[in-house]
């Protein structure tokens, strides 16, 4: 079997930053080939190969190769070294029910799950930490990326300032079509709307856009943030999109390790 294609992310030399592609693992039909997410419907066994092939390109033990069970919501699990020394469950209690996750442990690999909704990769240079965003639409409205940035600063004594951040791949304003509800949702909490939507037949919200504009909105200075432009809808073959292939399909990873 050969290595899983990844995209990677030149955020520091001390950091190995992420996300999956579909190539390179052994999941069949929507699931192919290379998904790691157990939540998703695909055949536990080749989730566990693929989970092994992963943890043998970047050098960590399957223990050590985390991601939570999402939920559309903005909690934030904080992984710390006595994490490793909990028993099974109560590390599996720790990352449910979460959107991000947060941890400045060196040799972990920690991350989110994604297929059109919006990655994002929030590292601190100076406190060397990261949080890792699982940000759909409804994450985004709720601005679980500002939530995040303060978490860093309260948990880390972080400053925006010395942060680094990524927006992976996700579905684009072009493809994320939406009713006047979800429309509704962004106005309604405060977001402008000129900004981050347009309408054609229907609205159209700009999801990556809006996740900067948070980012910003916290301080991290815009020319720290790289936005890598892959729309997960219109890049199917390489990227898994819940609005092309249905929901019972694979999962994007997107992760990071700190060195």
């Amino acid at each position: 079997m050969k290595a899983p294609g990844l995209t990677y992310y030149d955020i520091a030399p001390q950091v190995t930053a992420f996300s999956s592609t579909r190539h390179g693992g052994v999941s069949r039909g929507a699931y192919g080939s290379f998904n790691i997410n157990p939540y998703c419907g695909d055949a536990s066994e080749a989730v566990t190969a693929n989970r092994e092939t992963l943890c043998r390109l970047l050098g960590v033990d399957d223990s050590h190769l985390l991601l939570p069970h999402q939920v559309h919501r903005t909690e934030i699990a904080v992984v710390e070294p006595d994490f490793f020394s909990m028993s099974a469950c109560r590390r599996k209690d720790i990352l449910d029910g979460v959107d991000a996750v947060m941890s400045n442990v060196p040799g972990v690999c920690f991350g989110v799950s994604t297929a059109d909704c919006i990655p994002v990769i929030i590292y601190d240079t100076v406190c060397h930490a990261a949080c890792v965003v699982h940000a759909g639409w409804r994450g985004t409205v709720a601005r679980i990326a500002e939530k995040a940035v303060a978490a860093m600063c309260r948990r880390y004594g972080s400053s925006p300032h010395t942060m680094k951040a990524v927006v992976g791949p996700g579905i684009s304003g072009d493809a994320f079509e939406v009713g006047d509800e979800v429309y509704d949702e962004f106005l309604n909490n405060g977001f402008r709307m000129d900004d981050i939507s347009f309408r054609r037949d229907r609205w159209h919200i700009d999801l990556p856009t809006c996740n900067r504009l948070q980012l910003v909105a916290s301080g991290i200075p815009a020319g720290n943030i790289q936005m890598c432009g892959i729309c997960t809808y219109n890049n199917s073959a390489d990227y898994f999109s819940a609005r092309r292939l249905g929901t019972a399909s694979g999962r994007i990873f997107t992760g990071v390790v700190l060195k």
